[in-house]
């Protein structure tokens, strides 16, 4: 199956956006294959299963303050390095931290998109896979 042949999706992420080329824009810089897109919203896919949706709002909508507050979306990094996905990230003016190793046997990078919404990229560390 390839990367935008449609599935059924256990699960998925929504992400209201101000500007939804803007985000999708960021989000195909980093790697992400645009599945699908209308004037309502971009349908982004990371690898099989994880999915994303950039919602645009309602232009009499408005959301104040940080997004993504206490929320962390998280994707395998799989075949892309942390190193490459944050200076993909930062070509795009995004902020990053990391990549660091986590105690719970992971390596990650967080990164913060043009919205305020916060990604976790992670690659298992060697004790992991042991």
């Amino acid at each position: 199956m390839g990367i935008d042949e449609p599935y059924l999706m256990p699960a998925y992420v929504k992400l209201l956006v101000s500007d939804a080329a803007r985000a999708a824009a960021f989000y195909e810089a980093l790697g992400f294959t645009r599945v699908h897109q209308d004037p309502v919203f971009v349908h982004l896919r990371w690898a099989r299963y994880a999915d994303l949706f950039l919602v645009a709002m309602p232009q009499a909508m408005s959301l104040p303050g940080a997004r993504g507050v206490g929320v962390l979306l998280c994707f395998h990094a799989g075949d892309v390095s942390l190193e490459t996905l944050a200076t993909r990230a930062a070509a795009q003016g995004a902020t990053t931290d990391g990549p660091r190793d986590q105690p719970w046997h992971t390596r990650e990078l967080l990164v913060t998109d043009p919205e305020g919404y916060r990604l976790t990229f992670v690659e298992p560390t060697p004790q992991f896979i042991a």
